[in-house]
C-alpha cells in the first residue's frame, strides 16, 4: 500500500519546509523535496496537503484505556477508551496503565484492551502496576513482565505524595526502579517508572532521595501531574533542571485552575523561561482517568473524566496563546515522549520510522487528517475508521 502526501509544510517535529512524503505500507519510505506519482503499475493514494502542516502522530504516554477512578464507589468507575477518541485527537501511539484501582481493574484486562486497540489500528503499550504496592504484574515479577510481554514497556503509575498511595519508602521505590531498569535492559525497552505525584507536601522528595542514595539515574523516573499545584510545579522545575523528566497533565477542569493548578500551555512557557531543557518536558492527557476533588479531610466531593483530546488542545494553546513556536510545542507530544519511552521509530517524520502522520490546517492548526501505521483513520476531521463497538 502506497500513500503519497504532497505539497505539505513538514514539521518532523523540527521544521523541514515543504516536502513530499511517500508512505510504504506502515512505514515512511521517502521524504523528498518532490516525489512524482509513479506510473499506474501500482495502486497509490495521493493526499494533497496544500495549505496543510504535516506533523508526526501524537504520543499520549498516560491513558487509562480500560477506565479508571472509583474513588466514589463502583458507580464512579470511568468508561473504557474508544478508538476514535484517540484518532480524532491526533494520537497514534498510546500507553495504557492502571491507577487508583488495581483490584477490580486488572493487568490481564489492560493487556487485552491494548491488543484490541492495536487490532483497530493504533499503536498501544502498557505499564505494569497501579497506585499501590506490591506492584500488580502478569507474571508475578516486574522483570519477567518486561522481558516476556512485548507490550509492557515500564512500571506505573506508582503513587507518591498522595493519600491514596501505599506510602512507599525509599527502599521500595528503589527496588521497583532497579527491577524495571534491569528488565528494560534485558528486553531492550525503556523500563521506565511512571510516578503519580499527588498533593502531599513531600512532593518529589522521595524520588530525589532515591537518586541521591542509589545508583538509579534520575532519568529512569517519569513523574506526572507536575502542574497540579504551584508548589509542586516549582519543585518540578528544579527536578527537571537537575536532569529529571517532568510530565504535565493536560486534562483538567476550571475548579482545578481556581485551586492553583498550572495550565499546561502556560506551564510549558514558564518552564522554558526558567531554563528547563525542552527535551525534559512531556505532556500526557490522563485520559479516561477520574479527576476527583477532595475536601481537606480527604473526602470525595466531585469527579469528572479526563479527555485525550486535551493533549493537542494544550499544545495548540501553547502556540496560539503563549507564543511558543509550533516546532517547540510539538516536541512535548511527539519526539520527547518517544525518546523517554525509547521508541526510536515513533514521534518523528524520518525515512524508516512508522507512518504515523497528522495533517493540520495551516490557518487554524485544527486537526484535519490522521494516519496511523500508514492507514488513514480521520479524513476532513471525520473518523473514517471506527472501533468495533462504535
Amino acid at each position: 500500500m502506497l500513500t503519497l502526501i504532497k505539497n505539505g509544510e513538514v514539521y518532523a517535529p523540527h521544521y523541514l519546509g515543504k516536502k513530499d512524503i511517500l508512505l510504504v505500507d506502515s512505514k515512511i519510505g521517502f521524504v523528498r523535496e518532490s516525489i512524482e506519482q509513479p506510473d499506474n503499475f501500482v495502486p497509490i493514494t495521493v493526499i494533497d496537503a496544500t495549505d496543510k502542516i504535516v506533523v508526526p502522530g501524537f504520543i499520549d504516554a498516560h491513558v487509562h484505556i480500560i477506565g479508571g477512578g472509583g474513588e466514589g464507589g463502583f458507580k464512579t468507575r470511568t468508561p473504557e477508551l474508544m478508538l476514535s477518541d484517540l484518532t480524532t485527537a491526533g494520537i497514534t501511539t498510546v500507553v495504557g496503565l492502571l491507577g487508583t484501582d488495581g483490584t477490580t481493574r486488572r493487568m490481564e484486562s489492560l493487556l487485552a484492551k491494548a491488543n484490541g486497540l492495536e487490532e483497530e489500528g493504533v499503536t498501544c503499550f502498557i505499564h505494569s502496576g497501579s497506585y499501590q504496592l506490591p506492584v500488580r504484574t502478569i507474571t508475578d515479577k516486574i522483570e519477567e513482565d518486561l522481558i516476556f510481554i512485548d507490550k509492557i514497556i515500564g512500571v506505573g503509575e506508582i503513587a507518591i505524595a498522595d493519600h491514596r498511595s501505599s506510602e512507599p519508602t525509599v527502599d521500595e521505590i528503589a527496588k521497583i526502579a532497579a527491577a524495571a531498569r534491569n528488565g528494560g535492559i534485558l528486553a531492550g525497552k525503556a523500563g521506565l517508572v511512571e510516578i503519580h505525584v499527588g498533593d502531599g507536601s513531600d512532593k518529589l522528595a522521595l524520588l530525589e532521595e532515591v537518586v541521591e542514595k542509589t545508583n538509579i539515574p534520575i532519568s529512569h523516573f517519569h513523574p506526572t501531574h507536575i502542574n497540579r499545584n504551584e508548589e509542586l510545579f516549582m519543585a518540578g522545575i528544579e527536578y527537571a533542571k537537575n536532569g529529571g523528566y517532568v510530565d504535565l497533565t493536560t486534562s483538567s477542569v476550571p475548579q482545578f485552575f481556581e485551586e492553583g493548578e498550572v495550565k499546561c500551555s502556560e506551564g510549558l512557557k514558564q518552564m522554558l523561561d526558567a531554563g528547563v531543557p525542552l527535551e525534559n518536558i512531556t505532556f500526557s492527557s490522563d485520559g479516561q482517568g477520574s479527576l476527583p476533588t477532595f475536601n481537606k479531610n480527604g473526602e470525595l466531593i466531585g469527579l469528572q473524566v479526563g479527555k485525550v483530546s486535551s493533549l493537542y488542545k494544550e499544545t495548540r494553546d501553547a502556540v496560539i496563546n503563549e507564543g511558543i513556536s509550533l516546532e517547540t510545542a510539538l516536541q512535548v507530544i511527539t519526539l520527547n515522549p518517544a525518546n523517554v519511552l525509547k521508541l526510536s521509530y515513533k514521534g518523528r517524520i524520518e525515512e524508516g520510522t512508522d507512518a504515523d502522520i497528522v495533517l493540520l490546517d495551516k490557518e487554524t492548526l485544527d486537526i484535519d487528517t490522521v494516519i496511523a501505521k500508514g492507514k488513514v483513520m480521520v479524513e476532513n476531521k471525520v473518523p473514517i475508521v471506527k472501533g468495533t463497538f462504535e
